[in-house]
């Protein structure tokens, strides 16, 4: 159950993250809202998931699925270029939460 909490958390926090792109520094109403209310949902599934999974790695797996997401979102979404240093830290990112889901998944 942890994990499916902390897939919530994930999706909210990205879905947060986008709409402020799209909020144009909050000074759209609506995307505004999203940004709100999905960084707190995500906080909150976030604190929900601390019960059963480890904080470093319910953390790491929430920063670094988020942050690559998003990565790959500003690609999609928003036209951002991709070169090899940008390519390469996206796949570190995954690479670290694999290491430390790995070596710190135990309870």
């Amino acid at each position: 159950m942890g994990y499916l909490l902390l897939a919530g958390a994930i999706a909210a926090e990205v879905a947060a993250t986008t709409a402020m792109k799209y909020s144009e520094g909050f000074s759209r109403l609506w995307p505004s809202l999203v940004t709100a209310l999905g960084y707190v949902v995500s906080f909150a599934l976030l604190a929900r998931t601390l019960r059963t999974v480890q904080i470093g790695t319910a953390y790491a797996i929430w920063s670094g699925v988020g942050t690559a997401t998003i990565a790959v979102l500003g690609l999609l979404l928003f036209g951002e270029g991709l070169n090899a240093a940008k390519a390469a830290g996206i796949l570190l990112i995954i690479g670290g939460v694999v290491v430390l889901n790995l070596g710190g998944a135990a309870h």
